[in-house]
């Protein structure tokens, strides 16, 4: 009953207290037969939080109205329409605490199916408003318990949301009507009136919505950004009430349970046998140079744990950990938290376009440090980002209030920090804290940018660690490699085309330098056109099906495999943040056209594009890494960051003369796997022999070393050298050129 629970003195809950949202209703939904809600965001992912107290409710029979407004998750919507228009007709048995409490707590899709079934019923009632004639959105927190006798009310700033329940600096002010209190049965009475006004609607200023026109993205709330609604940030429930769990141990406090086993909540290295030692060679060397570093590692060498590892020596130091990482890609941010979480780092929060939650998240660490003398402790936190919002000057005004000697900031491929806005940004950054990491920290062409990024963390002379591929592969952190280069021919026909657009390339071609006097407009459209030729070249997709047919013949599957098709337009980190690409129809047809080609091959072989814009690529990830999804087709999209250690095959179907991009996919397939001897990459070249006496001749040879940069590159760390001298030596006969004679090449 609600007049036995032991509710705060003072009638006020905030999070982070004994007295918290999350014990209020708790306790609410456990002593009541009937519980009346309005409020702004609703998200049913803090059903988990209060797993114990709605299970109780609602197998005791209690009856639930809830007024709401239009935003809620995909999930959530799916559910709430279900239920009205009577779709879900079975559930399991709601009587079942146990059952009930479980489902909740494993936030499966049976609670969906629970929350249809109940609406169903009319055992929970929803009314979805939003104010009239102006923006914005419905944000009253009201509402009331009641048993046969008891009213227990409240209002306040916390959502119904986990963050509302469990992070914001927010709180709920409490009446109940056994108070002697005149002015407090009035707003108890009040309350109720004008949410019965609601429920039968009849106010005059609201606007009732059917379940049809709910949203899951919200643009008007957070000015002129189109944010995509995340109010369901489920995995963060256990690690929220973990870091609870740490931090009131740490201060000593009487709440602590003696059940809770501190080694699982303690930040630490996620493996028994600590970090490697080049991994920890590189802490020490980022400690003695003002723990400032440019980390130069080959892709596969666990850049990732290596930063962390420093982030974790800190925490050894000095009690706390506070970090700021920077990464291309909302996948990339993902992956971090993923590691992070390894390590223990329990407040992680995420920052990019798509979560409109993290500002809060954020104001409340600004709050929590301005008073961490009063709870004896320093706050900790690790905040990711994506470039493109860092950039943003409001975000980029946020992350940069924190503490400048206590924070680190982690830049992942911290190559992008050197060109465009984010170059201008450098010299506002206070954080003294710096490692930078990427696998080639230098810029191609961009001497002035790599100047600036050097001195920015502080490697003006030398990088502070280096990691080579070479040295990798021969310490067995990388697996061993075959490499095979194809020579691949234009058609007669591509070949007349090509030549022709050469000749008109080369009137902008300056022999002397071996560079293009000017790029205006229409050399790009000319070299555009002859990147279609290659790109589209015939005799290339015979290549490439020649190559899986033997592999089909020689494994009897095509497990494991990875697709480089050819691709559009290199996407701009710092404007977007995901792996984006301004491709055109070409690019979208030839990657149709490989996929299909593996398909022709045996019907039973299964393949998938992985591409930007995709919502299930964990999910495909997973597959793949399982063997269940035995090939992936791609352009860009797993260039930078992307984990596939399972992966033992790779074809490079488009040329590509960029040496990050070429080292960051070869690194990608050498990543090591315990069922993983030795990866095979095969490498379609295409260079058509254009005549010695033709104008763009010479052109055409200097050209030609950016494709021998890679196959040179390749041929040296694989265990099949040879192969690739006497697969080239035709061609390299033609321009004059050596394979291995570097002076040559560069």
């Amino acid at each position: 009953m609600l007049k036995d629970v032991e509710w705060a003195k003072d009638g006020t809950y905030i999070p982070g207290e004994e007295f918290s949202p999350e014990r209020f209703f708790n306790d609410g939904l456990k002593n009541s037969c009937s519980f009346d809600l309005q409020l702004g965001y609703f998200s049913s992912a803090t059903i988990s939080v209060l797993a114990e107290g709605f299970a109780t409710f609602i197998a005791n029979g209690g009856v639930m109205r809830l007024i709401i407004n239009q935003i809620v998750s995909e999930e959530d919507k799916e559910a709430i329409q279900k239920g009205v228009f009577g779709e879900v007709v079975d559930c399991m048995d709601l009587s079942d605490f146990e059952s009930l409490r479980k489902t909740f707590d494993e936030y499966q899709n049976q609670f969906f199916r629970c929350l249809s079934y109940l609406i169903s019923q009319n055992r929970i009632q929803i009314k979805i408003i939003k104010p009239k004639k102006h923006k914005g959105i419905a944000h009253t927190k009201t509402g009331q318990f009641r048993d046969d006798d008891t009213i227990t009310s409240f209002t306040g700033s916390a959502n119904f949301t986990i963050n509302g329940l469990l992070y914001n600096i927010e709180e709920i002010k409490i009446d109940r009507s056994d108070s002697p209190d005149e002015m407090t049965q009035n707003r108890i009475k009040s309350q109720r009136a004008k949410f019965e006004l609601i429920m039968n609607e009849q106010e005059s200023d609201i606007e009732y919505l059917s379940p049809s026109q709910l949203e899951t993205a919200v643009s008007s709330c957070y000015q002129d950004t189109t944010i995509e609604e995340l109010l369901d940030v489920e995995k963060k429930l256990d690690r929220i009430r973990q870091e609870r769990k740490a931090q009131k141990a740490f201060m000593g406090g009487d709440m602590v349970r003696e059940d809770i086993c501190l080694e699982e909540i303690t930040p630490r290295f996620p493996y028994p046998s600590g970090p490697r030692e080049y991994q920890q060679q590189a802490f020490e060397n980022w400690k003695n140079n003002k723990q400032k570093g440019l980390f130069a590692m080959a892709t596969g060498t666990g850049k990732t744990i290596t930063s962390l590892n420093c982030l974790l020596e800190i925490y050894k130091r000095n009690g706390y950990y506070k970090a700021i990482i920077l990464v291309p890609t909302i996948t990339l941010v993902n992956q971090w938290e993923q590691e992070c979480h390894k390590f223990n780092f329990m407040n992680v929060i995420k920052v990019y376009s798509k979560n409109p939650l993290w500002k809060e998240d954020v104001e409340s660490i600004h709050f929590n440090e301005e008073y961490r003398l009063k709870n004896e402790c320093e706050t900790s936190y690790v905040i990711i980002s994506t470039y493109a919002s860092y950039t943003r000057e409001k975000v980029f005004n946020t992350l940069n209030g924190f503490s400048k000697k206590q924070l680190l900031l982690i830049a992942d491929e911290c190559h992008n920090m050197a060109s465009g806005s984010m170059l201008k940004r450098l010299a506002y950054i206070p954080y003294l804290r710096r490692i930078g990491l990427s696998a080639t920290p230098d810029r191609q062409y961009d001497d002035e940018g790599n100047r600036n990024l050097r001195k920015f963390f502080g490697a003006e002379n030398h990088y502070t660690y280096e990691y080579s591929m070479e040295e990798a592969i021969r310490k067995g952190v990388l697996c061993k490699y075959l490499y095979y280069p194809h020579i691949v021919r234009l058609t007669t026909e591509e070949l007349e085309a090509y030549v022709e657009l050469s000749e008109r390339i080369a009137k902008y071609f300056n022999d002397d330098t071996c560079s293009f006097a000017k790029m205006d407009e229409g050399l790009k459209m000319l070299l555009l056109a002859r990147k279609r030729i290659v790109h589209k070249a015939a005799n290339k997709l015979k290549a490439f099906e020649d190559i899986i047919k033997k592999r089909y013949q020689e494994k009897g599957n095509l497990k494991y495999s990875l697709i480089y098709v050819p691709e559009g337009n290199e996407p701009n980190y710092l404007e977007v943040e995901d792996d984006t690409l301004n491709q055109d129809e070409d690019s979208e047809h030839l990657i149709d056209l490989y996929t299909k080609s593996i398909l022709k091959l045996d019907d039973k072989i299964t393949v998938r594009k992985f591409v930007s814009g995709q919502k299930d690529r964990e999910e495909i990830l997973e597959e793949f890494a399982s063997g269940k999804l035995q090939v992936l087709t791609s352009m860009k999209c797993l260039d930078e960051g992307v984990d596939v250690p399972r992966s033992e095959l790779a074809i490079f179907c488009s040329s590509t003369g960029n040496p990050r991009q070429f080292i960051q996919r070869r690194g990608r397939v050498l990543r090591t796997h315990p069922k993983k001897k030795m990866a095979v990459l095969h490498d379609l070249v295409v260079a058509p022999e254009i005549n010695p006496n033709s104008s763009s001749y010479r052109m055409e040879r200097a050209m030609l070393k950016s494709e021998l940069i890679r196959v040179n590159n390749f041929a040296l760390l694989s265990e099949n050298p040879s192969y690739s001298e006497l697969e080239l030596r035709e061609v390299m006969e033609h321009y004059g050129l050596n394979l291995y004679n570097n002076d040559n090449i560069q």
